[in-house]
């Protein structure tokens, strides 16, 4: 039998043995003893299987698969992921012979031996062999002292310790690299799941996760709440995510509207629409301006605060009708023209209120009135139309528009 299939063997059976021991019984030194000891022994066995998943070309190669990975993934029901990683550190350990004995031994972990290998592989090209060697002595001295994250900050500027004459512009080429994949990178998604909760995941660069971090907990910090306020149903202390998540829910409820964006000259508010008898009433409803809705208990506490336009059909507090005061739509017309249309008012398209302008049916430098009866919304597309004079456009009575061709 092969050495380290018999290894495997006896590790099985010893694992065996000590299966059906009860930890909680043992005694605080031997916890402690124990799980040094373990944690020697997983390192040790990571190295191992690591380096028998590089050399093992030869099973992907028998089973029609790109490599042992993918092989030992569908045979142990381990992901991709997981099984790429260790072949890539088993690939790893082949180039870097040091860092391979020391995850051996036991005194390295292996996300440690991952870091160290990609800090010097990362080294440009210009440095020579000797640096290099140097640099992944010194990165395994400091590992023990220091874990895999404080690593990987360390080898960004490991050239600083053992080569300062190019350690400088080596670290800023490394930032210039890590900054453009972040802009490259940054994605945001956020699905509704339709029983009053949104689903979001985000991914942004470094610093603009640490600012937002840092506005959350400041927004989170316990002394700005009674404590009955960071206690949650069942009476114990919110845990801290949900505090943050509540931090959030605050942080954009409260942004100030003077500053939120504007697109199509409003800025980007969310619009809620009731009577005047669901506003007064205990028990009613209010409509969104992407067709959701919410209590109307929601609606008027959500109605003090920024980038929230309550809109309470029935009354008259925004001068909407300006007659020939003005050329340009206001602010409160275009809300009411997106509450009328609901996006562009060509037959056939689907552009959204925000991605609409504000149009004059009859032309503003014809003497035509800037209100809302002689206005409507439609796309820069249609309304580059409308002011084309080889189309017609033809106003149906649902107040949607029809363009044509001039023969």
């Amino acid at each position: 039998m092969h050495p380290i299939i018999a290894c495997a063997a006896d590790l099985r059976a010893a694992l065996k043995a000590v299966a059906s021991v009860e930890p909680t019984f043992m005694v605080t030194a031997d916890k402690q003893s124990a799980l040094l000891a373990l944690t020697e022994v997983r390192s040790q066995l990571d190295a191992v299987t690591a380096r028998v998943l590089a050399a093992s070309d030869d099973v992907g190669e028998t089973h029609g698969l790109r490599d042992a990975a993918a092989w030992l993934a569908v045979q142990t029901r381990a992901t991709r992921q997981d099984a790429q990683r260790d072949l890539s550190l088993g690939r790893a350990l082949e180039q870097h012979p040091c860092v391979s004995d020391a995850l051996t031994s036991g005194g390295l972990r292996s996300e440690q031996a991952r870091v160290i290998a990609e800090a010097v592989d990362a080294l440009p090209p210009r440095v020579d062999a000797d640096v290099r060697g140097l640099a992944e002595e010194t990165l395994l001295r400091l590992a023990a002292r220091h874990d895999a994250r404080e690593l990987r900050q360390i080898g960004k500027r490991i050239l600083d310790v053992v080569a300062p004459e190019v350690g400088e512009s080596h670290e800023e080429a490394v930032l210039a690299a890590e900054e453009s994949r972040a802009a490259a990178g940054v994605e945001l998604t956020l699905r509704d799941d339709g029983e009053g909760r949104c689903h979001g995941r985000f991914t942004v660069p470094s610093h603009v996760g640490a600012v937002l971090e840092r506005h959350l907990l400041a927004l989170a910090n316990p002394a700005r709440h009674l404590e009955s306020e960071l206690r949650d149903e069942s009476g114990g202390f919110t845990p801290l995510r949900r505090r943050l998540g509540e931090a959030f829910v605050e942080y954009v409820e409260r942004y100030p509207v003077e500053a939120t964006p504007q697109t199509a000259g409003v800025n980007a508010t969310v619009v809620v629409t009731m009577t005047l008898e669901q506003l007064m009433a205990e028990q009613a409803t209010a409509l969104l301006d992407d067709g959701s809705r919410m209590s109307a208990g929601q609606a008027r506490w959500l109605a003090c605060e920024a980038g929230i336009i309550p809109v309470v059909l029935g009354t008259a507090s925004r001068p909407l009708d300006l007659g020939r005061t003005a050329r340009l739509f206001t602010k409160a017309q275009r809300i009411a023209l997106g509450l009328r249309d609901g996006g562009c008012t060509a037959r056939g398209c689907e552009t959204s209120a925000s991605g609409c302008h504000a149009h004059h049916d009859d032309p503003w430098s014809r003497l035509g009135r800037t209100d809302l009866a002689n206005g409507r919304l439609l796309c820069p597309r249609h309304h580059r139309l409308a002011h084309d004079s080889r189309y017609e456009r033809t106003i149906h009575a649902d107040n949607t528009v029809s363009f044509y061709r001039r023969t």
